[in-house]
């Protein structure tokens, strides 16, 4: 039962993560997908290309090989180069379908399992975990970035300034209730 209510709070998070990700995208044209603030910085485009060779690098067959294939060019992830948008969103897409279809092929006895990523053991709880956490960081970082770009036009992804009160009052006009914490963010 733990393992079902782990795997559906895990499998919620990263989709609330992907949904930010993308409604801060969707505010994008190429040219904005392509910024940088500066040389040392990544462009949306350079993390959803990095986030999706992660992902497929992390989540291909990962019961029975090393999270880091050794097909993966993870350097090339952050070079520059000619990709369009649709091409970035298909293989942004691609990635997040790997992690998905991954996660549902996990069974009860599988979270304690120990995977490697570069040799290092993991249980697949902790691999989990550890995928949230990096790419909660990333699509944190396009949502960032997004905000920048768009400047006195951004809408807010989540609770708007000054509007915390607002946010608290209709929370709290509930019945205590057992809620995943996504539930707002992913019925938007």
């Amino acid at each position: 039962m733990a393992t079902i209510q782990y795997l559906q709070s895990a499998k919620r998070q990263f989709k609330m993560y992907k949904m930010l990700a993308d409604k801060a995208i969707e505010r994008l044209d190429e040219q904005e997908m392509s910024w940088q603030p500066n040389a040392e910085s990544n462009s949306v485009n350079t993390i959803m290309k990095h986030m999706w060779g992660n992902m497929m690098s992390r989540w291909t067959d990962f019961l029975t090989t090393d999270g880091e294939k050794e097909w993966r060019k993870r350097d090339a992830e952050f070079e520059t180069d000619s990709m369009d948008r649709n091409e970035i969103i298909k293989k942004w897409e691609e990635g997040w379908q790997c992690l998905f279809n991954a996660l549902e092929s996990i069974t009860d006895d599988d979270l304690e399992r120990i995977i490697y990523i570069r040799n290092e053991g993991h249980t697949v709880l902790e691999a989990i975990n550890r995928q949230i956490a990096h790419y909660s960081y990333h699509s944190g970082q396009i949502v960032y970035i997004a905000k920048i770009l768009k400047d006195e036009q951004w809408e807010s992804l989540s609770i708007p300034r000054n509007k915390s009160k607002d946010y608290n009052t209709e929370k709290f006009s509930k019945d205590k209730a057992q809620r995943h914490f996504t539930d707002d963010w992913l019925n938007k």
